[in-house]
């Protein structure tokens, strides 16, 4: 087959260990490299942690696989530094579009809503990503260490021992703290013994990676009992390099071992694109997907993430999407841990968080999948005829589902949230990743969430900067100056003010921040808590020092007499 990508041999070195026979210890080892543990290890990195990164392979991952990245995985990623990289080589889409038999009867737009930096889909194969967020990890310093297996690991309370094999021969090194990305095999996880529950659906997808020049447009196209793959669905993407990406559904029946060989291959795409159409491969598999989870992420000082935690069908692009936000989850928290500005019971948040976001993921996943896949002649009936009414009727365009699109959990229930205390309207909620927009920033146009690293932040919504009183401003000091420091950003309808330090004004130019937070700038000023994560921990509407204190203690899992004081005497 046909390859458009050229797939490089990242080097093997021999490992210190094995040279001087010492057992090293580092603060965090992530195993696997692909999206999830590399994502994890660039974020480790950018904290200022000691991170180490073990994978059994030496190359990226063979063919699309994870394809689609949705807006809040590039808002991740760009905090990383690989959403540039990622947006230029990669196809930016947004309307999906589903056909029955001949017919299209419904469509969609992800992002309708104008002036946010990000799209909502982004199509790249999977070896891209790979390799942009290697490259990434390599300019940072992180040690990356190929063709280093793990063949067991020992835990205590206090660090955990891997034992790592390699041409050279074995070692063993210890970690504080690591973190399993290895995938939907885990052999991590299996080491521990621990189990996946949740169930394997029993049917088969073929993946075909094609080569054409086409003039489809830049949408995602699917198919419900087409005439060139009867009483089967179809599902179309483009992918970047003139690739494009088709999945046929075939049937429990099917053998998966014929169904990859070309001469089999072949004759359907030619069904789907005519004959005149010239094509070629690169890339077929042949799939049975599955939905489900570990009971919990964090079991002592391992924590797990991405497929080696949780795994659903692809329909919806869930699986990377939401392995990359188990990351972005994870990272803060374990930044504060390690300093000691937080107790152990913090990564307990992850776990429960993560566990709430990844079945979210599985009842969608699960719904999209028994739309796609009736199991009986009833369900198929009552799916037809939902396709054939929805050509019409908008309440029939509701219960389509081929596939409903990744989009953060709102973490609604956890418990570093701060219940409201006034009435917010607008679509943003509590445990939610905020919303973006434009703003001027010393005297640049940016986006807010540019603006955000891997910090506690405040937002503070006001008419006028000039205008904060003094009191007010001597408490975002205290609050900068604290154990676990909150950075306050100034939201401003106007212009900064001359002599106002234009550090913290942020000029909200277009007064979309103020309308999508539902601040209120003419009567109130409101405050909100974010979370280095980017999801709204707390928000009043009004400013009060010991409200956000109180706050923040929530937020990082504080209890009286356990872990870090956050107080002031401002």
């Amino acid at each position: 087959m046909l390859s458009t990508y050229q797939y490089q041999k990242f080097p093997y070195q021999t490992p210190s260990e094995l040279q001087t026979g010492d057992i090293t210890r580092r603060q965090v080892i992530i195993v696997g490299a692909g999206p999830v543990g590399l994502a994890a290890a660039i974020d480790c990195k950018l904290q200022g942690l000691d991170v180490l990164v073990l994978d059994d392979d030496d190359t990226v991952s063979v063919g699309s696989r994870g394809l689609c990245y949705a807006k809040r995985t590039l808002e991740i990623l760009d905090r990383l530094g690989v959403a540039d990289a990622v947006r230029n080589k990669g196809v930016e889409w947004n309307v999906g579009r589903t056909f029955f038999r001949k017919d299209e009867v419904f469509n969609f737009n992800l992002l309708p809503v104008a002036d946010h930096k990000h799209p909502g889909m982004v199509n790249l194969q999977q070896y891209y990503l790979e390799e942009f967020l290697v490259r990434r990890a390599t300019e940072l310093g992180v040690e990356l260490r190929w063709k280093n297996r793990v063949t067991a690991v020992e835990q205590t309370t206090e660090f955990t021992t891997l034992h790592i094999e390699t041409a050279d021969g074995s070692y063993a090194m210890q970690a504080d703290w690591l973190i399993a990305c290895d995938g939907a095999r885990s052999p991590i996880r299996q080491m521990l013994g621990l189990e996946v529950e949740g169930k394997v659906f029993m049917d088969r997808f073929l993946i075909a990676d094609v080569l054409m020049k086409a003039d489809f447009p830049a949408e995602r196209w699917f198919w419900f009992d087409p005439p060139f793959h009867p009483n089967q669905s179809v599902l179309l993407h483009r992918e970047a390099d003139n690739v494009w990406r088709i999945d046929f559904q075939l049937g429990w029946d099917a053998d998966p071992v014929e169904e990859r060989k070309p001469e089999n291959v072949i004759p359907r795409i030619k069904a789907m694109l005519g004959d005149d159409r010239e094509f070629e491969l690169e890339w077929v598999s042949v799939y049975t997907f599955q939905c489900r989870r570990m009971e919990k992420f964090r079991h002592g000082r391992i924590l797990f993430a991405g497929d080696a935690a949780h795994q659903v069908s692809p329909f919806g692009a869930r699986g990377a999407n939401s392995g990359i936000q188990d990351a972005d989850n994870l990272v803060w928290k374990l930044k504060l841990v390690i300093d000691g500005a937080a107790t152990e019971d913090l990564l307990d948040s992850y776990s429960d968080e993560r566990v709430f976001a990844a079945d979210d993921n599985l009842l969608n996943s699960t719904r999209s999948t028994d739309f796609i896949t009736p199991k009986s002649t009833v369900s198929k009936c009552f799916r037809n005829a939902v396709l054939e009414l929805a050509q019409e009727h908008g309440f029939a365009r509701k219960l389509v589902n081929s596939g409903r699109l990744s989009v953060p959990s709102i973490l609604k229930t956890s418990a570093l949230n701060t219940a409201d205390s006034a009435v917010f309207a607008g679509q943003l909620q509590l445990g939610a990743a905020v919303e973006d927009g434009p703003v001027i920033y010393q005297g640049k146009t940016a986006y807010l969430l540019e603006l955000l690293q891997h910090h506690f932040y405040g937002l503070y919504f006001c008419e006028d900067a000039s205008q904060i009183p003094a009191e007010t401003l001597a408490g975002f000091a205290a609050l900068k100056k604290l154990p676990i420091p909150v950075h306050t950003f100034i939201i401003s309808a106007t212009a900064a003010a001359t002599g106002r330090d234009d550090s913290q004004v942020v000029h909200d130019f277009k007064g979309l921040l103020a309308e999508r937070y539902d601040a209120n700038i003419a009567t109130h000023a409101s405050f909100y808590l974010l979370r280095p994560d980017q999801h709204l921990a707390a928000r009043w509407r009004q400013f009060n020092l010991e409200k956000v204190l109180a706050a923040l203690a929530r937020a990082t899992s504080y209890q009286e007499g356990h872990g870090h004081a956050i107080t002031t005497t401002a």
